[in-house]
């Protein structure tokens, strides 16, 4: 659909070239995947990029869901604001190398765009973005080398520089630029010209940019290049690499044409997809496990199960074999020795101590990228240590959303063969927790866990990466937490496209969760454990103790900020100024109606003898009532309460 043309770049345009990112990227993700093989071919980079755009476009929203309250102009968020939350969102949500360095390109515009103090910025002020951001991306990574998105970058802001005009003159003048040093890329890096393909992370960028052309046109370019396919996936024949949903694709040639097709992508949150029954777990909902996992997947050349992962290492699906180069450092590439792991975390650190942070980690490995600024890293490197890295993290900060992957024995690094596939398992549980206390007891118990920290949800793309990391034919998918009932069931649709057979169980908290988790028994027939699994988390009630922020009207009355409020099946029943006494009469309100079993999961900042306090409270007043406890960590809440 075109788009409402603008001349200027406002924070209205910033919504809309971000939602547009994020649906070109969608559509483009299978193919960027294919091709990439470069620094690593791990077939991941589309998804990467879009992962990371999609956690941009979910911070843009949430400035403007917070103005929305207003009416009129004055009410919307500013440019500045708007920036800020786009280069955060991709910060936090980078996935990947090409993905870190996206959210630095975005970090670096916003830099400019925020300084700005007017409203809107001009095509003067983009071309100084551009330029700024290219400049800021290649500073990041160690050991820049050319032929990768960082070329395609440096095109761009050159290609805008030299635009006279409005936003939609440079930024189509960019897109020219990048488009044109896309397809130079092979000329400049032997592994690409090698495997016949341009780099996927510059192809990424050119699907960006190509919405940022749109965001000020109405207009999707429509020009195209064309490279050679790798045959590494089975696919022999061309590429014609378009703005996605143009002509073009992967005009395939010999028998992988007859049984090629390119699934759907993980599309955003806000597309149609099917979403499950509403209402809460208890009532009589019915879960109907989904297609056999014998029908008709689409069957998708290169595609990899998913992003770097939240688990102890395991063996990348979907790598593909590649040619011997350099990595984007210059380091040993695809069929060298190189490093054996891909280690990524999120930093808190002073400026000073992420400095010599670089300096360790450049010793310890290759493909070192370090993004962001005022307090807030994206640390990306590949070593053989990763230990080592996570050390180095400790010692520069404090590290967090650690995801380590194995890139795995006699793979990309190691070898040319091609590797037998990992036999999938018959079935997995996926479940979305709220803290790392949690998520450790989750894996104890088995399960695949995507961790979800206060204010930052899981999107759909990251719930549907977990399915795929689960590796199993049937799946059983927890959300816990009410909101994500939507994000879920949109994750669970894609999945289904996949081949996998996914049952939803729409539970609301993580104790219920952990009720479900305790009844599950993957020998039992999918339907039979799926609905024990269900009826275990019906049966359990749910309550949170938490700090109100604001002022705010409630089922118990007005609360004010500071106030400790007691939610029992998401509403609020008691408002307190005492953390324990208002936990008590929680759970002293939730046992009223009987009950065989509590759970107590506690946050970090829970008062220390809160626990002793309610088991004794427990083990007094309820005779035959059991009490466990779990340390939940940084969950958001001080207490999570379950009743069974």
């Amino acid at each position: 659909m075109a788009q409402v043309p603008q001349t200027f770049l406002d924070a209205l345009a910033v919504r809309t070239w971000c939602g547009l990112a994020l649906e070109t990227l969608g559509r483009a993700r299978e193919e960027i995947d294919a091709i990439n093989v470069y620094p690593v071919a791990d077939g991941d980079t589309g998804t990467n990029l879009y992962l990371t755009v999609e956690s941009a476009v979910a911070a843009v929203e949430a400035v403007f869901a917070g103005h929305a309250a207003g009416s009129g102009p004055e009410e919307r968020p500013t440019l500045s604001d708007t920036v800020r939350a786009m280069a955060h969102g991709a910060l936090i949500g980078a996935r990947g190398n090409s993905g870190t360095i996206l959210a630095q390109l975005l970090r670096g515009m916003a830099q400019v765009l925020a300084d700005d103090a007017t409203a809107r910025a001009d095509g003067q002020g983009l071309r100084l973005a551009l330029r700024h951001a290219a400049d800021s991306a290649r500073q990041a990574v160690a050991h820049p080398v050319e032929g990768t998105v960082l070329t395609v970058a440096s095109a761009a802001a050159d290609a805008a520089g030299d635009a006279e005009g409005d936003c939609g003159t440079v930024a189509r003048a960019a897109y020219d630029g990048a488009r044109a040093a896309l397809a130079a890329t092979p000329g400049l890096l032997p592994v690409l010209e090698r495997a016949g393909v341009v780099d996927a992370g510059g192809r990424g960028l050119v699907a960006v940019l190509g919405a940022l052309v749109e965001t000020f046109t109405g207009e999707r370019p429509r020009a195209v290049i064309t490279s050679a396919v790798r045959a590494g996936a089975g696919v022999a024949g061309t590429t014609v690499v378009t703005e996605a949903g143009m002509s073009g694709g992967v005009a395939l040639e010999g028998p992988a044409a007859a049984h090629a097709r390119v699934a759907p992508p993980d599309g955003p949150e806000r597309s149609h997809a099917p979403v499950a029954p509403a209402g809460p777990v208890g009532s009589h909902v019915p879960v109907v496990p989904d297609g056999p996992v014998g029908s008709h997947a689409p069957v998708v050349p290169g595609q990899a199960d998913g992003p770097p992962s939240d688990v102890p290492p395991g063996p990348v699906e979907g790598a593909q074999p590649g040619d011997a180069g350099e990595c984007a450092d210059g380091a040993a590439g695809p069929g060298r020795d190189g490093p054996a792991f891909e280690v990524i975390y999120l930093l808190e650190a002073e400026d000073a101590a992420v400095t010599r942070l670089r300096e360790r980690l450049d010793a310890l490995g290759d493909s070192l990228v370090v993004v962001g600024g005022d307090g807030l890293w994206n640390v990306h490197v590949h070593v053989d240590d990763a230990g080592a890295a996570v050390e180095a993290g400790i010692e520069a900060g404090r590290p967090y959303r650690i995801r380590i992957t194995h890139f795995g024995a006699g793979d990309v690094h190691t070898t040319g063969a091609e590797r037998p596939p990992r036999e999938r398992a018959q079935r997995a549980v996926v479940a979305v927790v709220p803290g790392e206390g949690l998520a450790g007891l989750y894996t104890e118990a088995g399960a695949t866990t995507v961790l979800a920290r206060p204010g930052e949800p899981p999107a759909s793309g990251e719930l549907v990466q977990a399915v795929r990391r689960a590796h199993a034919r049937e799946v059983v998918l927890l959300p816990n937490d009410a909101e994500l009932r939507h994000t879920a069931a949109a994750a669970a649709e894609q999945a289904r496209t996949e081949g996998i057979r996914v049952a939803l169980i729409p539970t609301r908290s993580a104790v219920q969760g952990i009720a479900a988790l305790a009844v599950h028994e993957p020998e039992r027939r999918f339907d039979e454990d799926v609905v024990s699994m269900t009826s275990a988390a019906g049966a359990t009630r749910y309550a949170e103790v938490t700090v109100a922020e604001r002022q705010s009207w409630t089922m118990a009355g007005i609360c004010q900020a500071g106030d400790v409020l007691g939610l029992i099946d998401g509403d609020v029943a008691v408002i307190g100024s005492d953390v324990t006494a208002t936990a008590e009469t929680v759970l002293d309100r939730m046992l009223a109606a009987g009950g065989e079993m509590v759970t107590l999961v506690l946050g970090d900042e829970a008062p220390d003898a809160i626990a002793e306090h309610l088991e004794g409270r427990v083990r007094e007043g309820y005779l035959a009532v059991d009490t466990v406890v779990y340390r939940g960590g940084r969950q958001g809440s001080l207490l999570l309460i379950g009743v069974e």
